[in-house]
């Protein structure tokens, strides 16, 4: 929304607003019922979620030929109801972006891009630094997930030609009753095709953590060891990689790839991640039907050995359709031992209307070691989901979603979903545990 433009200065009005029907059955297979019977925790819930994000924005032309910029916006968020962490009728309203930022050309084709102050920062695909923000429990919108910008941000970019390097310092807004302290910096190294490709790498160092590490016990018998600090230190280099359009025989196919190497000497911490997928494009066919079908593996720690493998997946996004392990079970298996086949078939009946069907099949890569950490899913440290399980099939997820462009400014997004429990999940609970399911339906106005 333009509300000013005059000598130079342009200054801009933003407004973001949504409300979300969420209606949960049987949330975790009800393992609640197992282990924590005196917990009290109703698996059959409904709630609603609601937030407003307004902001002003302006841009600054120097007589240098810079432009000097920044934006300034907060989120104010509410759940009505109990959710799907036995948290309800709360909300909060927190600062969302407040940095300021110069750019320009630097000549002989450089450019440079530097900023300061709370923002938003997606690296690469999203694997490990994208959510700079936490929602939910006390601040509401526990599905919306309305904040994305670290509390505090120090970027500095330099480009040249279709190669942008990107040097960064990160402190993740996280909530007030779990803050772990994390600070975080590192560097990105990125080529991008103007047709659609990119070739990158990302380096991400954890300069000061409280956040703790599970640990399995010996042999994978008994309860894990946690050590709290245990993510200070911890450095993860990614490699991520997206093809450009194919002429000839891959015509219409596009690729991608991702992998990340993690250690940390202090406490002897050695993991892995990565990605493929593979996408084809019906391009012929009515509604453009789109396939995709990808693998994603992210280390467990081994029970038989001294060293830790757990990956720490750090701040990755977590939407189906991005770095989601399954639909359901990204409420609660992190991207940490675990791995998921997936597929997912798009059509778009028109331009305004999508469809999209998602499966995942997911298994724990290690047996009787930590699969789940830090999610509120009711199983405590001593639970037999957090101390591992005793057969790797956890769950086979569907989600149907439907998304409608009503207008420039309005999207209505609707879904469906269903987790089918495993044989992982079974043995926890003592026989054949139910499925989870449940939909939503959410409108959000942007300006």
């Amino acid at each position: 929304m333009l509300l000013y433009d005059q000598d130079g200065l342009t200054v801009r009005g933003h407004l973001q607003f949504g409300l979300n029907a969420v209606a949960e059955r049987n949330l975790f297979w009800d393992l609640a019922a197992t282990t924590a019977p005196g917990s009290g925790f109703d698996p059959d819930t409904n709630w609603l979620e609601g937030y407003i994000k307004p902001g002003v924005s302006f841009e600054y032309q120097l007589d240098t030929g810079a432009v000097f910029y920044g934006k300034l916006s907060a989120v104010s968020s509410y759940t009505w109801g109990t959710d799907a962490f036995d948290t309800g009728d709360t909300g909060a309203t927190t600062l969302e972006e407040a940095y300021l930022a110069i750019r320009g050309d630097l000549g002989t084709g450089l450019s440079y891009d530097l900023s300061l102050g709370p923002r938003e920062l997606t690296l690469g695909t999203g694997m490990l630094i994208a959510n700079g923000a936490t929602s939910g429990f006390e601040r509401g919108a526990l599905k919306f997930g309305p904040r994305k910008a670290w509390e505090m941000a120090a970027i500095g970019r330099l480009s040249f030609g279709n190669v942008t390097g990107t040097a960064f310092y990160l402190d993740p807004n996280e909530l007030p009753t779990t803050d772990g302290n994390n600070e975080l910096a590192g560097f990105d190294l990125r080529f991008g095709d103007p047709a659609g490709g990119f070739l990158g790498a990302t380096f991400v160092n954890v300069l000061n953590s409280d956040s703790p590490y599970p640990q399995a016990a010996p042999g994978g018998v008994g309860a894990p060891t946690v050590t709290p600090g245990a993510r200070e230190d911890t450095s993860t280099l990614s490699l991520y990689a997206k093809t450009s359009p194919f002429s000839g025989a891959l015509e219409n196919w596009t690729f991608t790839g991702d992998f990340a190497y993690q250690w940390n000497d202090r406490i002897d911490l050695e993991a892995w991640a990565g990605r493929v997928t593979a996408g084809y494009t019906f391009a012929s066919l009515p509604w453009s039907p789109n396939l995709t079908l990808g693998y994603q593996t992210f280390s467990g720690d081994d029970p038989d050995t001294a060293k830790l493998e757990r990956f720490d997946p750090l701040y990755y996004q977590g939407s189906p359709s991005a770095w989601a392990t399954g639909s359901k079970s990204a409420s609660t298996f992190i991207n940490s031992n675990v791995n998921a086949v997936t597929l997912a078939l798009r059509v778009q009946p028109t331009r305004q209307d999508t469809w999209t069907l998602r499966y995942a099949h997911i298994r724990a890569n290690e047996l009787n070691s930590p699969v789940q950490f830090g999610q509120a899913t009711r199983v405590d440290v001593n639970g037999n989901v957090v101390s591992g399980v005793t057969d790797a099939h956890l769950a086979d997820d569907l989600f149907l979603e439907y998304s409608r462009i009503i207008n420039r400014n309005t999207f209505l997004t609707a879904g469906v979903s269903v987790s089918f429990p495993g044989a992982g999940i079974d043995n926890v609970v003592g026989g054949s545990a139910d499925p989870w399911t449940g939909g939503f339906v959410n409108v959000v106005v942007n300006f």
